[in-house]
């Protein structure tokens, strides 16, 4: 089976308008200058549980969703920031919560709980649809295949059915066939035995006449 490539636009961007997928900008933090922006370690990569061995595409697709998960991230200090910076320093951690809340608020001094749940939800959202167009696409491809191979068993066994039945004819023609050989023997005696029979007759008529019109010659012969 051929192995499809991810293209991380069409998977989190409108592949309608082919406009990025942004929060209003609005909402949006003003960049601050980049003098101004702590930098958050990268997140290590959660890692792919013992299925990636039975399944060679989980660990492929994980990073589908991380890249797209980092595609959405506007700019400013939002949850996107606030989510790396916990993953790194421990997610269960509540000190790690409380650090990259303090470090988000010098970067954007308004940030608030609030806030960082809405683009918690908005990331939610947008992964979430990204997972019900390629959950689609995939159902729709398995039951296309589904479809596709009950419609080719259907043809193959109607298929080997009609040469079971073709093979079951012809043996019985088969047998027909040696009986009536077997039988061509048996059948023809009679008419071999008349024939023979007549051919008998027709020497033994032969014989007898000429005898008799041999005798009748001689006799001239001797008494005229």
């Amino acid at each position: 089976m051929a192995k499809e490539s991810f293209n991380w636009k069409g998977l989190f961007i409108n592949e309608e308008t082919e406009v990025p997928v942004e929060v209003n900008k609005s909402q949006a933090p003003i960049n601050p200058p980049t003098s101004e922006i702590t930098k958050f370690p990268n997140h290590a990569t959660q890692p792919i549980s013992s299925d990636s061995i039975s399944n060679p595409f989980l660990k492929e697709i994980f990073e589908v969703y991380d890249k797209g998960f980092e595609s959405l991230n506007a700019s400013g200090f939002d949850f996107f920031e606030l989510y790396k910076s916990v993953v790194a320093v421990g997610i269960t951690n509540p000190q790690s919560y409380q650090m990259a809340f303090t470090m988000g608020k010098t970067i954007q001094p308004d940030l608030t709980k609030q806030f960082l749940l809405e683009k918690a939800n908005f990331y939610v959202t947008e992964i979430e649809k990204v997972y019900a167009k390629y959950d689609t696409i995939g159902k729709t491809k398995k039951s296309d295949l589904e479809n596709n191979l009950t419609k080719e068993k259907y043809n193959l066994s109607k298929n080997i059915e009609e040469l079971n039945t073709k093979i079951l004819q012809l043996q019985n023609e088969l047998e027909t066939k040696k009986a009536e050989f077997q039988k061509m023997d048996s059948n023809n005696i009679e008419q071999f035995s008349e024939i023979r029979l007549k051919m008998e007759a027709n020497d033994l008529a032969k014989h007898k006449i000429l005898d008799s019109i041999n005798t009748v010659v001689t006799g001239i012969n001797q008494y005229l």
